[in-house]
């Protein structure tokens, strides 16, 4: 059954740029309460100050927290808060958006850096496990109960190569797998579990892709609609998605890309050379 949105509550983890901006946006506009964890230098944090009070002005609660949103204590520190502010309604909608993770080469010229052990692990807790541990805090708290969606961002890139990409790839990879576990096991809860693959998408996090630039041109040509993915594209697919209280759309990857993956091809050599 379609259901509204309204009152509710959406945690949304990396809420002050991209994708997790703009579905706050998007929801708070739908009259849902926001949640947001962030973090953030003094000027992300002035931004995101911003950002919080335009949502208050469609009347929804909105809170934004900068803290590490992939440490054990930020959870810790959190989630009783969360309760509180929740009064008891628990979290509709949790959105996974944690970009932050190395863009070094495995194997390097003998003159560079090569991506070493602590990156690696970082890259994978920061953009694939803390998905786990956020949904097991979630749920063990109460706060995840039937009807609730949960939504991990992944990207083409999990499944195909490009120069200095690997640790995010593999990231990705992982999230995916992890979505499929959690969608398994929450299941008997009536709690849904989805990856959204959106495409290429101009936001702080890609601009930090070496050449992305040239990935942007190469996607946009390909694109079906002639134009990249916009943050607002995955907003909206998320408000859809979450407008019913059944579980039956659960464990996927979802493209949310205007046709893109249809056409894309990273590894032809009109993008790499």
């Amino acid at each position: 059954m379609i259901t509204s949105l309204e009152g509710s509550w959406c945690l949304i983890l990396g809420a002050s740029s991209g994708m997790g901006l703009a579905t706050a946006h998007e929801l708070a506009r739908e009259g849902v309460n926001i949640l947001g964890v962030h973090f953030d230098t003094t000027d992300g944090q002035e931004k995101a100050a911003v950002a919080r009070e335009e949502m208050r002005t469609h009347g929804v609660q909105a809170h934004f927290f900068n803290a590490n949103a992939a440490s054990a204590r930020t959870r810790e520190e959190l989630l009783p808060r969360f309760a509180e502010l929740t009064g008891g309604a628990g979290v509709r909608i949790l959105v996974h958006s944690l970009a932050f993770g190395t863009l070094l080469p495995f194997v390097a010229p003998e003159t560079e850096p090569g991506v070493t052990s602590r990156q690696m692990n970082m890259t994978l807790d920061v953009m694939a496990h803390s998905l786990v541990y956020w949904t097991q805090d979630l749920f063990t708290a109460g706060l995840l109960r039937e009807g609730a969606k949960v939504y991990a961002m992944t990207s083409g890139g999990g499944a195909r190569v490009m120069p200095s990409y690997g640790a995010v790839s593999a990231a990705k990879a992982a999230l995916e797998s992890h979505v499929r576990q959690l969608a398994l096991e929450l299941a008997p809860s009536g709690i849904a579990v989805n990856a959204l693959r959106a495409g290429v998408t101009p936001t702080p996090s890609m601009e930090r892709i070496p050449d992305s630039d040239r990935l942007a041109r190469h996607a946009r040509g390909l694109n079906p609609h002639r134009r990249l993915t916009r943050p607002e594209d995955v907003a909206e697919a998320i408000s859809l998605l979450s407008r019913t209280d059944s579980s039956w759309i659960t464990g996927n990857v979802i493209g949310v890309d205007g046709g893109e993956n249809l056409t894309f091809t990273p590894n032809d050599p009109s993008y790499l050379t």
